[in-house]
């Protein structure tokens, strides 16, 4: 039977515990990327006021008990949504994040994208996409590089594989890593893309203290299994605190992140909620405008600079992932 998740694969959906989850944890089976992720959620309000548009959702998951709790706010004039999710009884070790899921353009590398500082790029451990399930990868296997524009392929001989441009590589699924940092203290870790055919410019803002990773889903007409049959491309786009997407067994234990000491799953406490704050975005960008170099972040704003000095400013509270508060 198909998870529920496969048919709502789109957008953004909040993961936990992120992954397969197909490992039991303390006797818990959770579906993949968890409940949050694959139940009904039940309308707590909806309001508008002060210029603010506010949805409140909830969820009781029973796996392992608990409440989540989702708000979505829109601020007048402000092309971002400002996401918080508060997680109240789920106690214990969890992986969890953001699972931002884009479309992307017909011509290939007309996306580009790019990402604040990383520490270290990782390739999947494990062999990610298994031929004998009609499925294929083009990238190496539990291969470390620094450089988004030089990942290794799996290929005798071949090239790095450039993961600043999508479309590419048609007929591969493939899942790489990078352990984020920010630009400077106090600032928000960042990642973009811009659709140089439609010409705007999506990006998302994070705390990279609570989700210090982020992984790229490749998918380019790679697995031909069921249901996907060699149709589904897009490019998730994934800001999580995690061990790959193995789940929660695997996260919790000694991993190739925690030794370089990045954290893979959050504590939740039963008597201390834990709120999740995330904030995505949208804007035009001018004919020409390229891959994002830098992001200027100013109290209420954030500029977004290709390499030939093209610039977009945007409204934006990233003081929020902070406060959250708006």
């Amino acid at each position: 039977m198909e998870p529920p998740i496969l048919g709502v694969l789109r957008g953004d959906f909040f993961c936990m515990p992120f992954g397969g989850n197909a490992e039991a944890f303390n006797g818990e089976q959770h579906p993949p990327h968890g409940e949050t992720a694959n139940s009904a959620w039940s309308l707590v309000s909806n309001d508008q006021q002060a210029g603010k548009t506010r949805l409140v959702l909830t969820v009781e998951t029973k796996a392992r008990p608990g409440r989540v709790t989702k708000e979505l706010t829109l601020v007048e004039g402000e092309p971002a949504i400002y996401s918080k999710h508060t997680i109240e009884g789920f106690a214990g070790p969890a992986p969890l994040g953001h699972h931002a899921t884009l479309a992307l353009p017909k011509t290939e590398g007309a996306l580009r994208v790019s990402t604040s500082k990383f520490t270290q790029g990782l390739t999947n451990p494990t062999q990610f996409s298994n031929p004998q399930s009609g499925e294929y990868q083009s990238l190496a296997i539990n291969a470390k590089f620094d450089d988004l524009a030089k990942v290794p392929q799996l290929f005798k001989d071949a090239p790095d594989a450039d993961c600043t441009k999508f479309p590419a590589r048609q007929g591969y699924a493939d899942l790489l890593c990078v352990l984020n940092q920010s630009n400077a203290p106090g600032e928000p870790a960042w990642v973009a893309a811009v659709n140089t055919e439609s010409k705007y410019l999506w990006f998302a803002l994070k705390d990279p203290a609570v989700l210090p990773s982020l992984l790229f889903w490749v998918e380019n007409h790679g697995r031909h299994g069921a249901p996907w049959n060699g149709r589904n491309i897009c490019l998730g786009l994934e800001d999580v605190c995690t061990f790959f997407a193995d789940g929660v067994a695997p996260s919790a234990r000694e991993n190739a992140f925690t030794k370089l000491g990045v954290p893979t799953t959050i504590e939740l406490r039963s008597d201390k909620p834990t709120e999740i704050r995330y904030i995505q975005g949208a804007a035009p960008v001018p004919e020409g405008f390229g891959k994002v170099e830098r992001v200027e972040f100013a109290p209420g704003s954030a500029k977004f600079v290709d390499g030939a000095g093209h610039e977009v400013k945007v409204p934006v509270r990233h003081d929020f992932l902070k406060s959250g508060k708006l």
